[in-house]
């Protein structure tokens, strides 16, 4: 999915979580540690679902080939 796409799924994601911590009275620190958890994995999920739109260009023949491609997060 494009990182467009899926920035509503981030925003829902750490709402969750500020609204899972939100309860917490006693440990403030542990809460910290859980809230900082929980956003770095929904950032990596975040990140991880972007596509990548890449151009190869190559060389040589249909048998060997040789090339490097440049591309864009979407």
């Amino acid at each position: 999915m494009s990182l467009s796409t899926g920035e509503p799924v981030l925003i829902s994601d750490l709402i969750s979580i500020m609204e899972d911590e939100t309860a917490e009275k006693d440990d403030a620190g542990a809460s910290r540690t859980r809230i900082a958890q929980a956003m770095a994995k929904a950032i990596r999920k975040f990140v991880e679902a972007g596509q990548v739109k890449v151009i190869v260009n190559t060389t040589g023949t249909a048998a060997a080939q040789t090339g490097t491609g440049t591309g864009n997060i979407i």
